[in-house]
């Protein structure tokens, strides 16, 4: 068997108890279920180490322990990579499948287009969709400026695969397709990271793969699948930033004569640790973020936060004895110079064609009557810029005007209100020629995924508030940046599809549950507590902790195979493949779904 638990032994940030104060908020707590962690070394709760499989396993399967070794290894990568392989099979099968500009494609394909051969966005005439999709050699682009509402990153991404591929459907996805496949090998490697697993970072990746919201938005030419690529990216950055502070701090730690690891508070409240390269390439994706749809912002804000507590909880457990007057010294600013404005920087450079064209929309209107006010010794492109994001705001948060399939952010989670991107009904789908069949793209998470995601959350925020685990806190975090903030904007017409910008926080929440579900394994006899490497369970050891892994493994193994069956028997809506009208309606298992 392999060891999987999450358990909070693998790094909280909270730093030990100290004193009679922290024992008394110990006792308070202990009523809602947490357990003081004991035996667990300085070094591995700053640096904690990843689970492997146990010796039993490779014994039972007849593999020596070296060649278990280089599986072991293998895995960190392979088993990642396995698993976006079958995620980019998936997402590429019949691509440019429907031959339509399906939704919001027919915003973003042409915009994109413009803006890849031209440096701007054009108007386009409001008639011109069928004559893409029938020649699109014919298609003028058309060199008025088109308004439009959304930054540039995720229509120059777009545009590069139309670039590549053609102005047609298959184009115009490509590239979207990619970043999807791209974002399931990073949620394996970022759950593999947070949990100090390999299983459960594959697992995570796997739920994400078969989440059928972010399969249609992967084969969708639309922002939001771009924004959450971005998104996932930064997360990444800032983990691989936590662990290398972490070390860096473990390194300058004092040791005793017995080679143990000791807190000591001038180093941990003193020591600057320099040039953190990982927290300039979160600031850079946050930025593309930012750049591909405006409530990047709030995952900027809501990101910076939450890697400066993490500095806090690092310095805390390094032995400071107050962190975060050590973290205001020594991290803040750092943390600020190397997240916002490399985002703002970066955002500002992807405005590049429209600023070096000078065709945009609004692109000379400080140069018109010397417009601008007391500003006017800023460049006019500046000014203009600045003008029209104003404008942009003011369309935003005035778009009140109703669609059918808009939402309400507080019914996302339960999929209250999908999406309808493409629907077509067809003659003859039965064997005999006749009845009729449905053609329907849905925008819709796996329910049974989404659903056990309800009860994830709740977990989580229950080890986030009364365990102290770190890990359950960041999860909380990537949810609710990308989902609260639609909460102050309910009365704007909002979709569902928006929620793919948490979606990869969602399988974290739900792998972390079957994590606890499979229970803890035990460590080799031979590794005193906080340096070696967590092994499972040998047999006949501990029956009562054997049956219990075995029964929650069961557990665990029926909830992943049936949120794989609802993914596979979803996929004819998620596709646009011919299906009767029949099969169609079972799959409609609410009326608001229709």
């Amino acid at each position: 068997m392999t060891s999987t638990a999450p358990e909070a032994r693998q790094g909280q940030d909270a730093g030990e108890p100290h004193g009679e104060e922290s024992a008394s908020w110990q006792q308070r707590l202990r009523r809602f279920g947490h357990s003081p962690r004991s035996g667990i070394g300085l070094r591995e709760r700053l640096v904690p180490t990843y689970t492997r499989p146990g010796a039993q396993l490779w014994a039972v399967l007849g593999i020596s322990p070296p060649t278990a070794e280089r599986l072991v290894r293998w895995s960190a990568w392979g088993g990642p990579l396995l698993v976006a392989l079958v995620a980019g099979v998936l997402r590429f099968w019949n691509l440019g499948s429907p031959h339509a500009l399906i939704f919001d494609e027919t915003y973003y394909a042409k915009d994109s287009w413009a803006l890849v051969n031209q440096g701007y966005e054009g108007d386009w005439p409001k008639d011109i969709d069928k004559l893409i999709l029938e020649d699109p050699s014919k298609v003028a682009i058309p060199v008025d400026p088109g308004y439009v509402v959304h930054p540039p990153v995720g229509k120059w991404i777009i545009g590069f695969g139309e670039q590549l591929f053609g102005f047609t459907p298959f184009g115009w996805r490509f590239m979207v397709a990619v970043l999807g496949t791209l974002s399931v090998l990073m949620l394996c490697r970022i759950g593999r990271r947070l949990f100090r697993s390999t299983f459960l970072g594959c697992l995570a990746g796997t739920l994400l793969a078969v989440d059928g919201l972010h399969f249609v938005m992967s084969r969708t030419a639309l922002l939001d699948l771009v924004l959450m690529f971005f998104v996932l990216a930064a997360f990444g950055a800032l983990l691989i930033d936590r662990d290398w502070s972490r070390r860096r701090l473990a390194a300058a730690l004092p040791v005793d004569d017995e080679g143990v690891l000791r807190p000591d508070a001038e180093v941990a409240e003193r020591l600057r640790l320099g040039l953190r390269p990982w927290r300039i390439v979160a600031g850079l994706m946050l930025g593309l973020a930012f750049a591909t749809k405006w409530n990047g912002l709030y995952i900027l804000a809501a990101f910076g936060l939450m890697t400066v507590l993490w500095d806090v909880g690092a310095r805390r457990t390094a032995g400071a004895r107050r962190p975060y007057r050590a973290v205001l010294r020594r991290d803040l600013l750092p943390a600020f110079v190397s997240t916002v404005p490399v985002a703002l920087v970066t955002y500002v450079v992807s405005w590049t064609g429209w600023i070096v064209t000078g065709k945009g929309y609004y692109r000379n209107w400080a140069a018109t009557d010397g417009r601008g006010g007391h500003w006017t010794w800023l460049p006019d492109w500046l000014r203009s810029l600045w003008h029209y994001e104003y404008q942009v705001y003011e369309f935003h948060v005035n778009l009140t005007s109703g669609h059918t399939y808009q939402s309400n952010p507080w019914s996302w989670i339960v999929l209250g209100r999908p999406v309808s991107y493409f629907w077509e009904e067809q003659p003859g789908c039965s064997p005999s020629g006749s009845g009729k069949c449905a053609r329907e793209v849905l925008a819709i998470g796996t329910p049974l995924l989404w659903w056990a995601a309800c009860f994830a959350l709740a977990y989580v925020l229950w080890r986030w508030f009364f365990r102290r685990d770190w890990r359950a806190g960041a999860i909380v975090c990537g949810v609710a940046a990308g989902w609260l903030p639609w909460f102050f904007y309910q009365e704007r017409t909002i979709f569902l599809f928006y929620a793919v910008v948490f979606v990869p926080f969602l399988c974290l929440a739900v792998t972390m549950m079957i994590g606890a579900m499979l229970g803890p394994g035990a460590r080799a006899a031979s590794d005193p507590p906080g340096t070696g490497p967590v092994e499972a369970v040998p047999a006949g050891d501990d029956p009562a902790m054997e049956r219990r892994r075995t029964l929650g493994a069961i557990g665990a193994g029926v909830l992943v195979l049936l949120i794989i069956w609802n993914f596979v028997y979803f996929w004819p809506i998620y596709t646009g493949a011919p299906i009767p009208n029949g099969s169609w309606r079972d799959r409609m298992w609410l009326d608001t779904w229709i």
